[in-house]
């Protein structure tokens, strides 16, 4: 076990996991938006604010293990201090009243998560 997660780490699948689920994020925000429009009542499942802290749980957990793995093996910090101001911007989303700013900031958050983690990956190369 220790084994396969050392070497997801070292072989950068653990980023692209991470990127992955930016794009789920992503996903997930673009279709709330959808799904609100056209179907009201469903929107109280997605717009939970226990699945959205969840998410972001998740996003830090990641981007700790991932970028902070990262910048001790190749000792690059910017990579992960673009995550890390990517998972600031998802966490100031959280603060905000749902909606079209909330989901907006969300998504520059993901975005700018998922630059970092794909700058991690580039640098390991």
């Amino acid at each position: 076990m220790l084994l396969s997660f050392r070497h997801a780490l070292e072989s950068g699948r653990l980023d692209r996991l991470a990127m992955a689920l930016s794009g789920l994020c992503v996903a997930h925000c673009f279709a709330t938006a959808m799904l609100l429009g056209l179907l009201a009542s469903a929107g109280g499942i997605f717009e939970s604010p226990i699945f959205h802290e969840v998410g972001l749980g998740l996003a830090i957990l990641l981007g700790a293990v991932a970028l902070g793995h990262g910048a001790v093996v190749h000792g690059f910090m910017m990579p992960a201090a673009v995550g890390a101001l990517g998972l600031g911007v998802m966490t100031g989303a959280l603060t905000m009243d749902h909606g079209l700013q909330e989901s907006v900031y969300t998504l520059i958050g993901v975005g700018i998560l998922a630059l970092g983690h794909d700058l991690n990956h580039r640098a390991g190369r």
